[in-house]
């Protein structure tokens, strides 16, 4: 075949591509014969296909094996099949997608084997896209539907082309699959929009699948365990199934690395007894690899062996139905590829719920009441460890040597499923590599042995562990070994002992969760283990009889991180039971890390402290108080975590945390604020309502402080938007400064100094409108079940009829979302007003309407325990309304009512009595003067800076927000301040009639022009306000968001 350069949009197929086409069409049944193989397709056609594409296929540039663009995988071949992908195409090590080879003899569009094994890997590893090819074929496919092997050859394929397209149609692929496209960003689109319409069948992703599967086998065992091992504990049968998967999860993935013999699971689960047999199993791995997941003889050093597991009952049936799921075919996982991050993310998840025991020992899985008061678990998205990492631990580092990078501590002390600690340790392990890459490596290349001594001084000190579990240094290059070995010409890697060595002298984590620390073990242990071999650590045991792995024990322990065992002491509680004690599970620092003290504290503290609201807190307040200077009686969690986390630090330390941004502006954050300040803040990354934590808005922010004196300056970033490759990069291109003595103990405001100056004068215009109103702004009604006490107008009607004395409990009822401003509240709901000491037997209707819902209206009796279906404690009666409202004659009165959580300034005015929900405040007044300056542009840009936001540029409305805002006052003997004031009544009083005359116009046009002059006197308003607070074109264009 006779082939021309066909050139779309300027880009002519290159001559090699013309070449290869050539030649397969001119010796297509040689190629397609069963002896020409995959090797020879690769090498011949596929690998000069991708160098076309831009690929460095050969690795040219000379890249360390991290950084390679395209990893061809050492197949292992197991029963036949391959367990890994031929290539993996990377930029920065950051995997894109895989192209799985096959020879040209197979027919691709039409066998569905070669697809769904294309498919399992792309999905497991969490690849959008991935490539089919065999140089004949090139096919294209969509990789986020969970894949079966029962399905179709053509399922998740979106583009089809043959070797004969590849010319006229050389930009159509040149613009999607080349290195440039990556780089353009044409490749991520096409990947982004192939995530973005994920949500139909069959759609799961690898991380919610993966979940899906273990909570299933959490309960299968669990069942099982209670049914046949009656004497369990619920803590027993909690950490027992966390262990047994664990493990299982352990060996699997192993094996699909080639650590493990593939399919020694499965085989146990064929045959009888098959937890028996896994036991066996068990002991060998103890044997090999030294680890607490795998324990159970005494041993000095070490922590105290299981001895639970082993003496368990399990059904062979429950042990066969979790093992079959885990193998090809059925098996939808390819554990070689699942990233450590997704793995750490499904742990997260899992750990939100835990096993209960019921009285007839029935074992029942259910949401942990913090999780389920969080409204879930959120794990830490990646970028946002790496960058915390980089900038804690990274400066750590900095021109210092292995053997001084030994002495380094780094903790999370909430480590959760260990996504902090793995992301230091991956740091860490790239680190040592990269100096000796730099440093040793050239002397090793020289042919200089270990025991040289200008090699000796480049080699780490070794750390063992004493029987105490106190860590003592060998002296540097004591074992005469390097700690990194050469693989390839280009790839050099750190030895076990090495990452077992960086493991146990740098990184330290607590939970006061048990199975969280398990899980973080297990995470590590795992990365310990990346890029080993089988043969490798066999020869290990077989030359040293070193065990594979170290023991954690020393390194991850459980317990209380806030709490110290002063608690026993000092806090009066009941601790008759073992329950009291486990659920407080004291920790003292001290005691438990002695050698992290002695040399002054943690060099790192960094995390993702847990979202615990304060009314979770009950018990722990009066400890709190005694013993943290940010103690406040609302506070959250966090406010604790950053006290302890940055008091656990030595003279040199870095602390960092991502935490919610409330306690910048919140009351409860005052104490905090007011301590920080005397600390060296270096940083505060606040990312308002963007969606850092998918499927939740926590309002989060990176907090990172220096130990040392307190700067007279930190830098402020507020990040407005999250499409970013590089949060590093945005944070050096982003920010402003903020001057320590600009900040008010009454909150925080991160904006830079034209506004911060701006917002201080107009603070000092006025007075706070809480003291202008004399203190009087009141929250609306909260009726503790609005079904039973909210009712429409059918139902007033009703009640009415039936009892005319019911309309004197019965009063117009707005919600926060009906107030708009300046706007005359219209409202079709009514709320019946049974308040405190109200006699219900002169309202025999209203009685008997809301018995229907008196179970959910029973307050909680107070020493109530377990779930309850009815209200909070509280002294009221079942058929009152949960608040006092003590103000309530306040509603009858002219009023300016407030909704809570809005945009922009929502203040209405109303003179008709109505009663307004707790999404509302009110201000008894009819302050027209008032009314103005508050929906003004001043008004609002004090609220912009002080309030808390809410998702989708909403703003907290709250009475301890807006009572900070400055109203100018007038003077009375000032002529001109009284016609500044009686020209603000008057605007005030056209607006709200224009407002009136807007909602009865019937014509559009009517409409359009009565919205024009509101829109004229709206600006006339705050044209006065600029007057009466004196302010510049300059600071106007602030407040308007005009300035440069």
């Amino acid at each position: 075949m006779q082939v021309s350069p066909i050139v779309i949009d300027n880009i002519p197929a290159p001559p090699e591509i013309i070449e290869l086409v050539e030649r397969f069409d001119q010796y297509n049944a040689k190629y397609k014969s069963n002896s020409y193989n995959e090797t020879q397709v690769r090498r011949e056609f596929i690998d000069p296909f991708f160098k076309a594409l831009g690929w460095d296929v050969d690795n040219t540039q000379a890249y360390d094996e991290r950084y390679k663009e395209v990893i061809h995988e050492d197949a292992v071949k197991v029963g036949g099949k391959t367990k890994a992908p031929d290539y993996s195409f990377r930029i920065g090590g950051v995997r894109k997608f895989f192209v799985e080879a096959k020879k040209p003899a197979v027919n691709l569009k039409e066998n569905p084997e070669p697809t769904y094994q294309l498919r399992r890997y792309a999905w497991s590893a969490k690849l959008p896209v991935s490539i089919l090819t065999d140089f004949e074929e090139f096919i294209v496919f969509d990789c986020t539907r969970k894949p079966s092997h029962n399905d179709s050859s053509s399922l998740g394929r979106i583009e089809y082309y043959t070797y004969k397209d590849y010319i006229p149609k050389w930009d159509e692929i040149a613009s999607k699959y080349s290195k440039k496209a990556v780089f353009t960003g044409k490749f991520d689109d096409l990947a982004d929009s192939l995530v973005q319409k994920k949500g139909g069948k069959g759609t799961t992703g690898i991380d919610d699948a993966f979940l899906a599967e273990i909570e299933g086998w959490r309960e299968e065992l669990a069942k099982n365990l209670a049914l046949r091992n009656a004497s369990l504990s619920v803590r027993e049968l909690n950490l027992a199934v966390q262990k047994i998967i664990d493990r299982i999860v352990f060996l699997r993935i192993c094996e699909d690395r080639g650590i493990e013999e593939y399919g020694q699971l499965k085989a146990k689960a064929e045959g009888k007894d098959v937890y028996k047999d896994m036991i066996e199993l068990f002991l060998h791995a103890d044997d090999k690899y030294n680890s607490g997941l795998f324990h159970f003889r005494s041993e000095d050093g070490m922590e105290k062996p299981d001895i639970l597991t082993t003496s368990l009952e399990i059904d062979d049936k429950t042990l066969k139905h979790i093992i079959g799921r885990l193998y090809y075919p059925e098996s939808p996982y390819e554990f070689s590829v699942i990233p450590a991050d997704i793995l750490g993310q499904v742990y997260e998840q899992f750990l939100g719920k835990v096993i209960r025991l019921t009285a007839s020992h029935q074992a029942k899985i259910e949401e942990k009441p913090e999780v389920k008061k969080a409204g879930g678990v959120y794990y830490t998205p990646t970028y946002i460890v790496e960058y915390i990492v980089k900038n804690t631990i990274g400066k750590l580092v900095e021109n210092k040597t292995p053997s001084e990078v030994s002495d380094l501590k780094i903790v999370d002390p909430a480590c959760g499923s260990g996504s902090f600690l793995i992301g230091t340790y991956h740091y860490l392990l790239n680190w040592h590599i990269d100096w000796y890459i730099t440093h040793l490596v050239p002397l090793m290349k020289e042919g200089k042995a270990a025991t040289d001594k200008e090699v000796q001084k480049f080699l780490p000190a070794k750390s063992v562990s004493s029987k105490r579990g106190k860590k003592k240094a060998r002296s540097v290059g004591s074992d005469y070994e390097f700690p990194i070995y050469q693989m390839s010409e280009d790839n050099w890697r750190l030895t076990s002992d090495e990452k077992k060595r960086i493991l146990l002298n740098n990184i330290y984590g607590v939970d006061i969760d048990q199975q969280a620390v398990e899980v973080t073990k297990l995470s590590l242990l795992l990365k310990v283990l990346e890029g080993e071999k089988g043969e490798r650590i066999s020869k290990q045991l077989t030359i040293t009889q070193e065990r594979v792995l170290p023991s954690l024990h020393e390194n991850i322990k459980c317990g209380n991180s806030l709490i110290g065992s002063g608690i026993y002491a000092s806090v009066q509680m009941n601790f008759e039971n073992d329950d009291e004690f486990y659920r407080i599970n004291a920790f003292d620092w001290d005691q438990e890390f002695p050698y992290v003290f002695e040399q002054g504290g943690f060099d790192a503290v960094i995390g993702n402290p847990p979202y615990v609201r304060q009314e979770l807190l009950k018990g722990q307040k009066e400890y709190f108080n005694g013993h943290y200077e940010v103690y406040h009686g609302l506070a959250d969690l966090y406010a604790y975590f950053i006290e302890k986390g940055i008091s656990l630090l030595n003279s040199d330390g870095q602390f960092s945390y991502i935490v919610a941004n409330k306690w910048m502006r919140a009351n409860y954050g005052k104490p905090l604020r007011s301590w920080l300040k005397s600390k060296k803040i270096e940083e505060i990354i606040d990312f308002g309502d963007l969606p850092v934590f998918k499927q939740a808005t926590t309002y989060p922010c990176i907090l990172r402080v220096a130990r040392g004196e307190p700067n007279d300056s930190f830098k402020a970033i507020p990040v407005d938007t999250l499409d970013f490759s590089d949060l590093s990069e945005y944070v050096k291109e982003s920010g402003h400064l903020i001057y320590s003595n600009s900040l008010s103990d009454d909150g925080w405001s991160l904006v830079d100094e034209k506004n911060q100056a701006l917002l201080d004068k107009l603070m000092q215009s006025g007075k706070p409108l809480g003291e202008y109103v004399e203190g009087k702004i009141y929250r609306g009604v909260l009726t503790g079940l609005n079904k039973a006490f909210v009712i429409d107008e059918a139902t007033k009607d009703r009640l009415i009829a039936e009892d005319s004395k019911s309309a004197e409990v019965i009063k117009p009822f707005l919600a926060g979302r009906e107030i708009k401003r300046y706007k005359q509240p219209i409202t079709k709901n009514y709320f019946i007003f049974t308040r405190r000491g109200i006699d219900i037997k002169k309202y025999p209707v209203i009685l008997s309407y809301l018995q229907q819902f008196k179970q959910e209206l029973m307050p909680k009796p107070k020493d109530w325990k377990g779930e309850w279906t009815g209200r909070k404690p509280g002294p009221y009666q079942w058929y009152e309304i949960q608040d006092s409202i003590d103000y309530f004659q306040e509603f009858e009165k002219p009023k300016i009512i407030i909704p809570a959580i809005v945009q922009s300034a929502n203040y209405c005015f109303d003179e008709t009595g109505c009663y307004s929900n707790d999404k509302t405040s009110i201000i008894p007044t009819n302050d027209l003067y008032l009314i103005g300056v508050l929906n003004s542009k001043v008004a609002d840009f004090v609220i912009f800076n002080i309030s808390s936001t809410k998702q989708g540029g909403y703003f907290e409305y709250k009475p301890m927000y807006v009572s900070k805002i400055p109203i100018r006052t007038i003077d009375p003997s000032d002529p001109e301040d009284v016609v500044r004031h009686d020209k603000m009544v008057s605007l005030v009083e056209q607006m709200l009639e224009l407002h009136k005359n807007l909602d009865i116009a019937k014509l559009g046009s009517e409409k359009e022009m009565i919205q024009r002059r509101i829109n004229a006197k709206d600006a006339e308003i705050d044209r006065l306000v600029y007057e009466l607070c004196g302010l510049t074109d300059e600071e106007i264009a602030i407040v308007e968001g005009k300035s440069g």
